[in-house]
């Protein structure tokens, strides 16, 4: 298969995609120090991957894993291509497609020098906002994939608070989807804008247009996957004993979502409310907003947390605030109320807990 990249020059507005045939003939067509991105699925096809290129590579060049990693495997490359001088960077990456178009968040961890020339590539290609590029220098080797996989938890726990907001306002209140719709329109205008709470809005109102009846939201199969970031997350936890109760409960979720047959049978046994009482659906509403909210501010709370217990124990002096502040665009958890987070962490370097930072103290005790 063809090798494919890019070359940006200041003569041209477009880049230019070269393509060549063979694996050496690709890594001499590029300048010295040679920048390699890896762009493949996590796990040994990364190993052949760098065992194939790495070849033809010289001291000083340098291979950037581009995947959701395992961060330990990340320190394994790095130390298996040391001998021969290249530099290894894990580097994560969010944004999905609307990151493709526009700008993802991109979390690189690795030798400093390996950042340096990269950099000028990496803040052009990022997200931007209005304070600067969604990228930065994240740490040392591992750095990179565990803010990653952090994020992933954090974003695991973001879509479960979603689903269980959702179905309180459909089972408790009876919204109809139009109904969910302009109240979820209606909360991405509050602090509780994010990207998933907007797409979430055009979700509910998605009609069927393969049968022109009904709405899509209403056809989804309530079964699910997992790619294993957020296994990771949760077992990163138990591992430097940080609590992570709202991303871990988001696994589980996960985990009967995907025994379907199983909930199936059982609906058949086991029994539920007969009816539900009468409700007030402004209050509800109002209430489910706020618990929402609050539950987003406890799981964010969790994986930083997360975050900076590894970076104590492995001394990669990750700076909470800069995680914050380059997840405010490009990435799926990209949220208003980053910008928050990032000021309580520059405030206050050493905040044992986002809980207990005085604005969000404030909006925990309301």
């Amino acid at each position: 298969m063809p090798l494919s990249y890019r070359l940006a020059s200041p003569s041209v507005h477009l880049p230019q995609t070269c393509k060549t045939k063979q694996p050496k003939e690709f890594v001499l067509s590029l300048s010295k120090p040679r920048k390699v991105i890896l762009l493949v699925m996590a796990g040994k096809p990364v190993d052949a991957t760098i065992e194939l290129l790495s070849q033809y590579m010289d001291s000083g060049d340098v291979i950037i894993d581009g995947g959701n990693e395992w961060f330990p495997n990340s320190l394994r490359r790095a130390e298996s291509l040391a001998p021969k001088g290249i530099l290894f960077m894990g580097m994560g990456i969010s944004g999905g497609e609307e990151g493709a178009r526009n700008g993802p968040s991109l979390m690189p961890g690795g030798p400093k020098e390996a950042y340096d020339l990269i950099a000028p590539i990496m803040v052009k290609a990022a997200a931007q906002v209005d304070d600067g590029p969604c990228t930065t220098y994240v740490g040392p080797i591992g750095a990179g994939n565990y803010v990653k996989m952090v994020h992933n938890g954090i974003e695991y726990g973001d879509m479960q608070l979603i689903a269980e907001a959702y179905d309180v306002l459909k089972t408790c209140a009876g919204l109809n989807n139009e109904e969910l719709a302009a109240v979820f329109t209606e909360w991405n205008s509050t602090e509780l804008e994010s990207y998933l709470i907007e797409i979430t809005a055009t979700i509910f109102g998605k009609k069927d247009d393969m049968t022109a009846e009904g709405y899509v939201v209403d056809k989804v199969l309530d079964k699910t996957g997992m790619k294993g970031t957020g296994r990771w997350t949760i077992q990163e936890a138990a591992e430097r004993s940080v609590p992570a109760t709202t991303m871990a409960a988001a696994l589980d979720a996960r985990y009967l979502s995907a025994r379907k047959e199983e909930r199936v049978a059982a609906s058949g046994v086991l029994e539920g409310p007969k009816e539900i009482p009468s409700i007030d659906k402004a209050q509800i509403i109002a209430d489910v907003k706020e618990a929402l909210y609050c539950s987003k501010i406890v799981s964010y709370a969790q994986g930083m947390n997360l975050i900076r217990g590894a970076s104590d124990q492995f001394n990669w002096k990750i700076d909470l605030a800069e995680c914050a502040r380059i997840w405010k665009g490009g990435c799926i958890i990209r949220a208003g109320f980053l910008d928050r987070i990032r000021a309580a962490y520059a405030k206050n370097v050493h905040l044992a807990n986002l809980l207990v930072d005085p604005d969000f103290a404030g909006v925990l005790n309301r």
